[in-house]
């Protein structure tokens, strides 16, 4: 599938999208091992969070739905998994297999996962390392890439890990096997990172505590079953953020999007920007924090963006990169070495797809240099990566030409109606297969 974006047009109308793809997944997990019927609203769609879905009930978990976004999950509690009927296929989750790896690092049976074609190119090594000082028996492909074996063990041992990057992926993944390990298990994270996994164990009843930066908790514990409204997803939410801040004449209301201090970057550095966002009704909701989102045109300007946004923002960096492109004068990114495993290489992706459309930009290791110009028109290859498609879609909006974004398939994997919610707010879009 590609998209055909005609150039021009505006964002308006109030809208809601997809439930937030991290929580989704954690939804399931922590619902599967609970004790008890959890009931979950809200929750993604998408092709990531259904091989969630699948994969436990490989292993003998009754999931009732998707319906509407709601679930309904009998949980086995945390010793009662049985063995995979085969090989688990996670796709295209990232989050999935890692988050996986931890869970199943704690079993008594063996286990595989693999993914598809991007998955399996992906490094795992920076869980295998702390799940092995557990006492994990993991075997991966050359790299430490999938497939991983994991071997079925009678006891994990806490550990204290220091996370040599900040990684909410990596971080989840010691504290799920936490949860199968005898005493402690603990890491410390050079950053902030995304907290759901916390807040979501908390509210399954499972103690989580956070002391000068360590987070940490016992195991052998025992999580209770509860009802779960998942957010609006801020990551899908920032290409309408900033599809509305490039396109003269937008106003578009996004409803019910998670705020999550963890996640909100993306917000952060538009405001630094220039950005017109206004915050209405925050309250909370099932532990999390969220909001709608008032979201007007104004003229952004380039800017260094600060270092401690990084973690908070990893996500969005590719719809950001188009608000750069837009911007008035030169924007830089530092410290993102984390953007070059993700689905594709984002920075080269991103760079090439930039280039393609007339914006001078320069790649660095960790980062890029981007000078706010003139949006030309042309095709842009995704290398199949959902947020890629995305962020170079609402580029449209200010292109002089049209844009053909390839491979757009992957979309689906976070945001399952992209085209038609994107084109029904006012983008100038068309799907082709």
């Amino acid at each position: 599938m590609k998209y055909v974006v005609a150039p021009g047009g505006q964002l308006s109308g109030s809208h809601r999208v997809p439930g937030d793809k991290s929580m989704s997944h954690r939804a399931v997990m922590l619902g599967a091992l609970a004790e008890g019927t959890t009931e979950v609203s809200g929750f993604l769609e998408g092709e990531d969070a259904l091989a969630t879905i699948h994969a436990f009930r490989q292993m003998g978990v009754s999931i009732i739905g998707p319906s509407e976004g709601r679930l309904t999950i009998t949980g086995v509690g945390l010793k009662g998994l049985s063995p995979p009927d085969g090989v688990i296929d996670l796709g295209n989750a990232g989050t999935g297999m890692r988050l996986f790896s931890g869970i199943l690092a704690g079993q008594s049976f063996d286990s595989q996962l693999v993914g598809d074609a991007s998955l399996m190119k992906r490094p795992m090594g920076r869980v295998i390392e702390p799940l092995q000082k557990m006492g994990a028996v993991i075997e991966a492909a050359a790299g430490g890439k999938p497939p991983l074996v994991i071997k079925g063990t009678s006891a994990l041992q806490g550990v204290h890990y220091d996370l040599p990057m900040a990684s909410a992926q990596v971080k989840s993944c010691v504290l799920l096997a936490g949860l199968f390990a005898q005493g402690r298990t603990s890491v410390t994270e050079p950053a902030p990172t995304r907290d759901h996994t916390e807040r979501m164990l908390r509210g399954f009843g499972y103690p989580v505590d956070h002391v000068n930066g360590v987070i940490g908790l016992d195991g052998g514990g025992q999580l209770t079953a509860t009802q779960i409204d998942i957010p609006a997803d801020v990551s899908s939410a920032a290409f309408f953020m900033v599809g509305a801040s490039i396109a003269p004449g937008s106003d578009v209301i996004l409803k019910h999007v998670g705020m999550n201090p963890t996640r909100v970057g993306v917000i952060n550095i538009l405001t630094l920007m220039g950005a017109d966002i206004t915050v209405l009704d925050p309250r909370e909701v099932g532990g999390e924090p969220v909001a709608d989102l008032r979201v007007r045109y104004a003229g952004l300007h380039g800017i260094d963006i600060p270092e401690e946004e990084v973690p908070l923002a990893i996500d969005e960096f590719p719809a950001l990169f188009i608000a750069a492109a837009c911007a008035e004068g030169t924007t830089t990114l530092r410290g993102a070495s984390e953007l070059r495993v993700k689905e594709s290489d984002r920075i080269s992706a991103m760079a090439e797809g930039l280039d393609t459309l007339g914006i001078s930009n320069q790649p660095t290791p960790d980062g890029i240099v981007i000078e706010g110009g003139r949006l030309g028109g042309g095709a842009v290859r995704t290398y199949h990566d959902h947020r890629i498609a995305m962020a170079f879609a609402m580029a449209g909006l200010r292109a002089t030409g049209t844009i053909e974004v390839l491979d757009c398939d992957h979309v689906a994997t976070s945001f399952p109606g992209f085209a038609d919610l994107a084109a029904h707010a006012g983008l100038k879009l068309a799907s082709h297969q």
